[in-house]
């Protein structure tokens, strides 16, 4: 008895992947990943930048507001005390270090005195003011709380008289101006924030 003699043959269109075929692929795949991590790098610096911008605003505001409570509140005199120590008033000049408020319960004047974190400590870097974030357990009030300095931020208040039309002083309106400087982990140069507004003696 004979056995069927049966042949293997291959269809002319039935094909594969070659070696090489599959190589190119994974060398375009791998710089499509490459270019996905370089992405994903600059989220993480934008997100970093982004809370220290957040804190450059804040620390702005509160100044701008700090100036208007003083005027709505008749803590200080608008003339001549709404003004620079070079000009006769109370608010320092120059960029100065972020500390708390003193006695006379206003920012950036020269009886500001250290901060003390929510533990009741001083801030470290001689008292500049600090934020405290939770530790690892993600509760805040526990002995791994995190204490964010701000000793890479300074602010600076300037205070301009404004004349009218005609070259005569406004004596009720000043321009003031509040520039927060700061560096971040990603930036060489610093960064600025800056607010203008006007204030008037009248509220």
């Amino acid at each position: 008895m004979m056995r069927p003699n049966f042949s293997i043959r291959r269809a002319a269109n039935e094909g594969g992947f070659t070696l090489i075929e599959v190589m190119i692929s994974m060398v375009i795949l791998t710089i499509g990943a490459v270019g996905l991590l370089g992405v994903f790098g600059l989220a993480v610096k934008a997100s970093q930048t982004s809370q220290a911008d957040m804190i450059a605003r804040q620390l702005a505001s509160e100044a701008m507001e700090n100036i208007y409570t003083a005027r709505n509140t008749s803590q200080i005199q608008f003339n001549p005390q709404i003004n620079t120590v070079a000009n006769g008033g109370i608010f320092l000049d120059g960029m100065n270090s972020i500390k708390c408020p003193g006695p006379d319960g206003l920012l950036d004047t020269t009886d500001d005195v250290s901060c003390l974190t929510a533990s009741g400590a001083t801030c470290p870097n001689s008292g500049v003011e600090c934020l405290t974030e939770p530790g690892p357990d993600g509760v805040m009030g526990t002995a791994d709380d995190v204490i964010l300095s701000l000793n890479n931020y300074q602010r600076q208040i300037q205070i301009v008289p404004l004349y009218d039309t005609n070259n005569i002083l406004i004596p009720t309106l000043r321009q003031v101006t509040v520039t927060v400087q700061y560096t971040t982990p990603t930036t060489v140069a610093p960064k600025t924030y800056t607010i203008v507004e006007y204030v008037s003696g009248y509220h």
